[in-house]
């Protein structure tokens, strides 16, 4: 870049606000471990050849043809992995996208990231690698924390957010 000019678009291949609060209690615990005399090497950058997205804000009905469908318009899909509700296996609204190399995840992110999968904005991040276990959904209920404590409706994420479900709940069984 020219000295001077200044880029109006974030650089894709950085790590997403997810990662970085993710191990930021990692990255503090090594800081108070570390020795002070030995050297300090710079941390690698676990997205800089990431080749899986992590998707995000799906509709519960969305298919897994339809996210390969969309996604396979960027580069050639290894692996697609759709989240599931930990309890009743049923899709939670979110995916992993495995694609073969970097640039398609890149493609990805760029061309499709923002627009919208069954009349959702999705949303997509690079992510470090699947690993088994994540495909689970880490709310209370088995789904995403984030619908735990959603109080409107939204149908597209299976109706009312579980906070006023509980409500709901609690005034039936002072009736």
């Amino acid at each position: 870049m020219r000295h001077g000019t200044r880029s109006t678009v974030d650089r894709l291949d950085r790590p997403s606000a997810y990662f970085n609060s993710r191990n930021k209690r990692r990255r503090d615990r090594d800081d108070d471990t570390a020795n002070g005399d030995a050297p300090v090497e710079p941390p690698v950058d676990p997205l800089a050849n990431a080749t899986t997205l992590y998707v995000g804000n799906l509709s519960f009905y969305t298919t897994e043809e339809q996210v390969y469908e969309l996604f396979s318009k960027c580069g050639e899909i290894k692996r697609l992995i759709m989240g599931l509700d930990r309890f009743q296996k049923t899709p939670c609204g979110f995916c992993f996208v495995e694609y073969y190399t970097h640039q398609d995840a890149l493609d990805c992110m760029k061309y499709i990231g923002g627009t919208k999968l069954d009349e959702r904005i999705i949303r997509t991040d690079l992510d470090p690698g699947f690993e088994e276990g994540r495909q689970y959904g880490r709310g209370k209920s088995g789904g995403q924390v984030r619908d735990e404590y959603r109080d409107d409706f939204d149908e597209g994420r299976g109706g009312i957010g579980r906070a006023l479900q509980r409500e709901y709940e609690e005034e039936d069984r002072y009736r």
